[in-house]
């Protein structure tokens, strides 16, 4: 009895990172009764539409091969981390922060043009 316990726990755990990747079909979330997401902590700043964007936009993020899809998934990474840098230059009055996004913003639009001349130098389009 315990071994046949074991094994379909087991067989459970092997299976579940499968399973919680796959999309759940007709799932609306906006219209769960009882869910108010801007009450959960973490999820009621600034940042969340950017947040939530960047997610979209790297889980959207395909190509032939591990190279091409990881290139175009940092693209957006960054694309996401400039984004969040804007709002602070938009809302934050400490002047330290505001000269750490700057100098992030910098950063990764040096990186979104090297990770765009990889996807060149692999025959691929930029994005």
């Amino acid at each position: 009895m315990f071994k046949a316990i074991t094994v379909l726990a087991v067989a459970a755990m092997a299976t579940s990172p499968v399973l919680a990747q796959q999309p759940m079909q007709g799932m609306d979330h906006s219209k769960m009764q009882g869910m108010n997401h801007h009450d959960m902590p973490g999820m009621n700043t600034p940042f969340m539409p950017a947040e939530m964007e960047m997610q979209k936009k790297m889980m959207a993020a395909k190509g032939a091969n591990a190279s091409e899809t990881w290139t175009r998934k940092m693209i957006e990474h960054h694309r996401g981390a400039i984004a969040m840098s804007q709002i602070v230059l938009r809302q934050s009055p400490d002047a330290k922060t505001r000269q750490m996004a700057q100098k992030s913003i910098a950063e990764q639009n040096k990186s979104i043009s090297e990770l765009q001349a990889m996807l060149r130098a692999m025959g691929k389009s930029p994005q």
